[in-house]
């Protein structure tokens, strides 16, 4: 089978791994190391996917021959798909050539198990290795890493990649049973257990040293991907596994991926994928949790007669948190404390930022957090300002939401 059919068959198995991003990695240029290659800067080049979707990595897997079998996995052994296998030279050359033509900034690279999980990793850290020693490659490289592969392996990626990420595939132990048998989260947990003291123990040398430093291990820290829909779990079982995850393994990133219905599907798995609109629900989520103070309980509660576990698919968490509780509302964006700021629905991060350091020269009025190009619509409901105040729109929650609910689409009139 000749290269450009394997890349065919072998990107397009990659295309379910979401977690692919290349935040996080530090500063390589090649022109200070005189080899190929760098993490930032004009050489670097971007192209989108029809679903919006930012790809700037060669995204591959090193073979779709797996001797699992996953029910939700295109790739599984049971699968009656076209198979290939890359050996690593091969896999070296591609990721050289598409950067000399700047087609991309480095590699993302999985790979199904073929023998066992230490040949397999074994395989996987060879190309990247290859890349960093031969060829002086400074480009980002992230390597999916197999649990059950040998710890000093896993050692061993780190030292060549700037991510590594395991996927925890399911938020609970019962769905990957199901689903995954081969599987096991306690050995998942207990690898990213490993990584992350592999991690922090490389930056602490590096801090300590006096001297040269030593090499970073995994300078873009690791990630995890989680399949949303192929089990029964609801999004507050999804958060919850996250906000673990963040807090106990130090986690980059927690990225969601809607279920694929795939030919020849198990009975165990739902005939239909999950609604688009609740992975990127999942995605708002998880932001507020990182970045706004949020906790699992606060957007996604306990079941209720007036609440439910799964994220609203109509507005956005902040949003449908913010009229739960009319009773935080309206804030006050010239005296309020930065923490209530952002909670107010419609202000982000930055907006925020924003607010605190202009309200020291003065009081703000409408026009000011115009200027800002905050959703005014969006905003005013809930903040008070110098010539604004809500007055009673908060006492008809019911009315607000339906104000401030998208219309639908004239697409999804016809479709309904």
């Amino acid at each position: 089978m000749d290269t450009l059919t394997k890349l065919g068959i072998l990107a397009d198995a990659a295309k379910y791994d979401a977690s692919c991003a290349s935040s996080g990695a530090g500063k390589r240029d090649s022109k200070k190391t005189g080899g190929i290659g760098s993490t930032e800067g004009m050489g670097i080049c971007h192209s989108y996917t029809p679903d919006g979707r930012c790809v700037s990595l060669l995204k591959i897997l090193l073979t779709n021959f797996c001797i699992f079998d996953c029910a939700y996995c295109v790739n599984r052994v049971s699968s009656n798909v076209r198979r290939a296998r890359f050996a690593t030279d091969e896999v070296v050359r591609l990721t050289l050539d598409f950067y000399k033509r700047n087609y991309i900034e480095g590699l993302f690279l999985s790979s199904g198990i073929i023998r066992n999980s230490d040949y397999t990793m074994e395989q996987l850290v060879e190309v990247a290795r290859c890349l960093r020693e031969d060829h002086r490659f400074a480009g980002y490289i992230h390597l999916k890493t197999i649990p059950d592969a040998a710890p000093e392996l896993l050692a061993a990626a780190g030292r060549y990649a700037d991510r590594l990420s395991i996927n925890v595939e399911l938020p609970t132990e019962t769905g990957l049973s199901a689903l995954a048998p081969e599987k096991n989260l306690p050995r998942i947990r207990g690898a990213m257990g490993d990584l992350r003291w592999r991690i922090e123990e490389g930056k602490e040398a590096r801090k300590a040293a006096r001297g040269a430093k030593p090499p970073k291990f995994a300078p873009a820290g690791q990630s995890t991907q989680m399949i949303v829909g192929a089990d029964a779990a609801d999004d507050r079982a999804i958060l919850l596994a996250s906000d673990n995850l963040y807090g106990n393994y130090r986690l980059r990133r927690v990225y969601y991926s809607g279920f694929s219905p795939i030919p020849d599907a198990s009975s165990k798995l739902p005939v239909q994928a999950p609604p688009l609109q609740r992975e990127h629900r999942l995605y708002q989520a998880d932001w507020l949790l990182r970045f706004y103070g949020f906790g699992v309980d606060e957007i996604a509660p306990a079941a209720t007669k007036s609440a439910n576990t799964m994220l609203d698919l109509d507005i956005d968490p902040k949003l449908a948190w913010a009229l739960r509780n009319p009773e935080r509302f309206p804030v006050d964006l010239n005296t309020a404390p930065k923490e209530m700021l952002l909670r107010v629905p419609g202000l982000g991060t930055r907006n925020v930022a924003r607010i605190v350091q202009s309200r020291r020269h003065g009081r703000l009025r409408v026009a000011d957090l115009s200027r800002l190009r905050a959703p005014l619509a969006k905003v005013l409901p809930f903040v008070s300002l110098l010539d604004h105040h809500p007055h009673r729109k908060l006492d008809d929650p019911s009315a607000l939401r339906a104000h401030l609910a998208p219309k639908p689409r004239q697409a999804d009139l016809f479709a309904a």
